[in-house]
């Protein structure tokens, strides 16, 4: 997974909402998912096609290998389609009845499309569904059922320039580990050149202090608002203060698109991000040394975001047995250390974790928050909320915390109607 699936509410509100509508023409069904007429996963001669958002060649030829290695072993023929707009082929797909057989399936667009029975609800059949990280399945869950393989995931974690660090007098022993120490270093670390975190002024990055603060606008499996509790108001009241006090700046605000590019280019000694920066880093920026380290704690301790996409099945598959075999394979651990070795993301299975961290022992923070991250909201329609709070945020220097979190709040309880 790379940046540009992971900052979805901001580039991709518009299409996840015009993808819901097109999806309410989907296969029609009334609820659950068909199988064969005798309950067993649909079977065919039919070869099985693959579409994917991919983040450049890397993961094109990535999957494409995969699946081509899979499709030779088991005989079923299997074609790989990457979409030049995921959410509106994906979309296209449903309404006119030929959807792909599995495609990249995001969190936002999950209950969409299982609300109208587009999706085969396939996760409790896998046989590696125990390997999945568990707070992974409760992001692909609806209604109580489990219905898609997560296929990797990324977590926000701190990322600082070790060159600017030095410079400003500081060392490992400053690596802050609480919320008033990241107020000490980032002023520490700004001064007429650069600031000292710089961040994309969204709750995609926001949401990370919710979460130490014992918060986020949803609860776990998305079925009741708690935007406005005490706890994330407290959050956006340390990002507040730590913008009215210059140490931290928007990217936008130095002339960036994103932190890691602001980062990038030294316009900021820290920001906060997910284990995607480092293809920008090696990529864009590959003289400039940095180090990962956990994000501080909040006073409800350790806490950040994940991101992540699954495998999705459609329910009018004529091949829903093969479709089955081919995401077990593709979320093996064989597959995905492949597809990190090559484009980037992390493994969702917990069986792939001590060999990812070994092969990347400057990323393990990212992977350690495994066990505390959280989802972000995946109720219907928590995509166009979250661009009406992120168009909120973006003046939270002179906004009132609260305010805005009580019309989020409005907003997220009207979805649950």
């Amino acid at each position: 997974m790379q940046r540009s699936s992971t900052r979805w509410y901001v580039a991709g509100a518009i299409a996840v909402a015009a993808t819901l509508a097109l999806s309410a023409c989907g296969s029609g069904f009334s609820g659950g998912s068909p199988t064969s007429s005798n309950g067993a996963l649909t079977s065919s001669s039919k070869p099985l096609t693959v579409l994917i958002g991919s983040s450049g060649p890397a993961e094109t030829a990535a999957v494409n290998s995969q699946v081509a290695a899979w499709s030779k072993s088991s005989g079923t023929g299997a074609k790989v389609i990457a979409a030049s707009d995921l959410n509106q082929q994906l979309a296209q797909g449903f309404a006119a009845k030929k959807p792909a057989d599995v495609f990249y399936l995001s969190t936002d667009a999950l209950a969409g499309y299982a609300k109208n029975g587009s999706l085969l609800a396939y996760g409790d059949q896998l046989t590696n569904k125990s390997d999945f990280y568990p707070s992974l399945v409760k992001s692909f869950t609806y209604n109580g059922q489990f219905y898609c393989a997560p296929k990797d995931f990324s977590t926000l974690q701190l990322i600082i320039n070790t060159d600017m660090w030095q410079a400003a007098g500081l060392t490992s022993a400053d690596y802050p580990t609480t919320w008033a120490q990241l107020e000490t270093v980032s002023k520490k670390l700004t001064d007429a050149n650069h600031v000292g975190l710089s961040i994309s002024g969204e709750y995609a990055r926001i949401g990370a202090f919710m979460t130490q603060a014992g918060g986020n606008l949803m609860n776990a499996d998305s079925t009741k608002a708690t935007a406005n509790t005490a706890a994330n108001v407290s959050a956006l009241t340390e990002v507040k203060t730590l913008l009215n006090g210059g140490s931290l700046k928007y990217a936008k605000d130095v002339g960036a698109g994103w932190g890691g590019e602001a980062f990038g280019k030294g316009l900021a000694a820290m920001t906060i991000e997910g284990n995607w920066i480092t293809g920008a880093m090696t990529t864009d920026y590959p003289n400039v040394k940095y180090k990962v380290v956990s994000l501080p704690k909040g006073p409800a301790g350790a806490g950040t975001l994940q991101f992540t996409n699954c495998w999705g099945i459609a329910a009018d598959s004529p091949n829903q047995a093969a479709a089955l075999k081919l995401v077990e394979q593709l979320t093996s651990a064989s597959d995905q250390l492949a597809f990190s070795k090559a484009f980037g993301p992390m493994p969702s299975i917990k069986s792939a974790a001590s060999e990812w961290k070994t092969a990347n022992p400057g990323l393990v923070p990212f992977l350690d928050a495994a066990s505390y991250a959280q989802g972000v909201p995946t109720a219907d329609g928590s995509a166009a909320v979250v661009t009406d709070l992120n168009a909120k945020l973006a003046t939270l220097g002179t906004g009132d915390p609260k305010t805005i979190l009580d019309a989020t709040q409005k907003n997220l309880q009207a979805l649950l109607k």
